[in-house]
């Protein structure tokens, strides 16, 4: 997994595996504070592209790295998030923290 984290300009791209469930968010968790912290990224970007299940743990992910970085003006966005993860996100409350896009 680890080319599925990638720092770009300011940005840490993370691409989120097909399943998201506890077990691989503790990880998923671990890795991407390591980068913002060791990079010194200010935004975060998770790409859903090939995820096609993720439970509540998956929105604990972008929920902390959201109060991570937010303290230093740093954005969360979502990417290529298909109808069911936009709808998780979307009743989760999440499109107030983080921006959803196409």
């Amino acid at each position: 997994m680890e080319g599925d984290f990638k720092v770009i300009d300011n940005y840490l791209m993370i691409r989120m595996p097909a399943e998201i469930d506890h077990h691989l968010s503790v990880d998923i968790s671990r890795r991407a504070d390591r980068y913002i912290v060791s990079k010194k990224v200010g935004n975060v970007v998770f790409d859903f592209e090939r995820t096609t299940f993720m439970d509540s743990s998956g929105v604990g992910i972008i929920l902390g790295r959201y109060r991570k970085i937010a303290c230093f003006g740093g954005k969360v966005y979502a990417v290529h998030a298909d109808s069911r993860i936009r709808r998780l996100l979307l009743l989760s409350g999440m499109e107030n923290i983080v921006e959803i896009m196409d």
